[in-house]
C-alpha cells in the first residue's frame, strides 16, 4: 500500500506525468526530454530523479549520455495506475504536443542513421566496422540450420544475406536505407540468388509476415535500433514457434565517437540487460557468448546471443 501511495503522489505532478507518458515506449536522454516537453534541464532532471528514486523509472548510462525509461519490474497494478492517471488527468493538449515532439525526435534519429548508410552504400565493405571480422562471423553461423527461411534484419549491403542464400531455403534481407536495398538487389540478381529478397523497412517493425521465418538474425544491427526492445519483440513476431533469434553485436563500450563515425545509437550491450530484454520479448533458452576482442584500441568486443521462440503457443507472451 505504501508503494502504491508513493506512486500516486509522484503521478500527481503534471510534469512527472508527462515524463511517464513520453517515456512509456522509448528511452530518451535528458536533452531529448527537454526538447519533447519544452522545459529546461534543471526542471527535467529534478523530476527524473524523483521518479527514479520512487522506482517508476530506470536510467542507463551509454557513453556520455544517460537514457531514461520505465522501470522494467513495474507491477501490473502500478502500470494500470499510470495508464488510468494519464487517461483522466486532463492533459490531452500537452500530451498530444509531447507526442508530436517525440515523433520528430525519433524521426531525426532514423534520418541520421539512414543518411549515414545511404552515404556508404556500395562502399561499406571497404570501410572499417567495429567488431566485424570473418572470425567473429564464423561464430554467427553456429546458430544457423540449413534449409530454413531466414530474416536478415539490418542487412546493409547484404554480404551475410548472400552467403546465407547459398545454403538456406529463403532469405529476406531488410534495411532502412533505400540505397542499401537497391545495391543488394543488384548484387543478388547478378549472382542469380533467386531465393534472396530485399525489402526496405525498419528493424523495429520489419515488413515480414508474422510467424513466417525460422531464423531472425541481427548482425551488427541492434546497436543502430532506436528501440532495441521493440526490435526484439518484432523478431518474436516474425519467427515461427521453435524458431531461433541470433544476435551478433558489440559488448558495451565507451568509445563515444562511434555515434558520429558509424551512426551508432547504442554503445554496445551488457549481457544481463540484453538477456533480460530478450526474455521479456518472449524468448527462452538464451545463450550469450563473447567471441572476439579486437587487439587495437578501443578494443571492441563482439558477442553472439542465440535464443528460441518457445514451440508451445501457450508459452508465447
Amino acid at each position: 500500500m505504501a508503494q502504491w501511495l508513493e506512486s500516486l503522489r509522484l503521478l500527481a505532478d503534471p510534469t512527472r506525468l508527462r515524463l511517464m507518458a513520453v517515456l512509456s515506449r522509448h528511452r530518451l536522454s535528458v536533452a531529448e526530454l527537454q526538447e519533447a516537453l519544452g522545459m529546461g534541464q534543471s526542471r527535467i532532471s529534478t523530476h527524473l530523479g524523483l521518479l527514479r528514486k520512487g522506482g517508476l523509472l530506470q536510467d542507463r548510462r551509454d557513453g556520455k549520455n544517460i537514457f531514461y525509461g520505465w522501470a522494467g519490474d513495474l507491477p501490473e497494478s502500478t502500470v494500470a495506475l499510470i495508464q488510468s492517471t494519464l487517461a483522466h488527468a486532463g492533459l490531452s493538449s500537452e500530451l498530444r504536443r509531447d507526442r508530436e515532439n517525440l515523433a520528430a525526435i525519433l524521426k531525426r534519429r532514423r534520418d541520421q542513421t539512414e543518411a549515414y548508410f545511404n552515404a556508404v552504400a556500395g562502399r561499406m565493405g571497404k570501410r572499417y566496422c567495429p567488431g566485424r571480422s570473418w572470425r567473429g562471423m564464423a561464430h554467427l553461423f553456429l546458430g544457423l540450420v540449413p534449409k530454413v527461411a531466414v530474416a536478415d534484419l539490418g542487412a546493409g549491403e547484404g554480404d551475410l544475406a548472400r552467403l546465407l542464400a547459398r545454403r538456406c531455403e529463403r532469405v529476406i534481407a531488410v534495411d532502412l536505407s533505400a540505397k542499401m536495398v537497391a545495391f543488394g538487389r543488384r548484387q543478388a540478381k547478378a549472382m542469380g540468388l533467386n531465393n534472396l529478397e530485399y525489402r526496405q523497412g525498419d528493424i523495429e517493425d520489419p515488413p515480414i509476415e508474422p510467424a513466417s521465418v525460422d531464423v531472425a538474425i541481427l548482425s551488427q544491427a541492434l546497436h543502430h535500433a532506436t528501440d532495441p526492445e521493440a526490435t526484439l519483440r518484432a523478431c518474436h513476431r516474425i519467427l515461427r514457434p521453435g524458431g531461433r533469434l541470433v544476435i551478433f553485436d558489440l559488448k558495451q563500450h565507451r568509445f563515444d565517437a562511434a555515434r558520429e563515425l558509424y551512426s551508432d545509437t547504442w554503445l554496445g550491450f551488457r549481457e544481463p540487460e540484453l538477456t533480460r530484454w530478450v526474455s521479456a520479448a518472449g524468448f527462452a533458452d538464451i545463450d550469450f557468448q563473447a567471441v572476439e576482442r579486437e587487439e587495437k584500441p578501443p578494443h571492441f568486443q563482439s558477442f553472439v546471443l542465440v535464443a528460441t521462440r518457445p514451440a508451445a503457443m501457450s508459452d508465447v507472451r
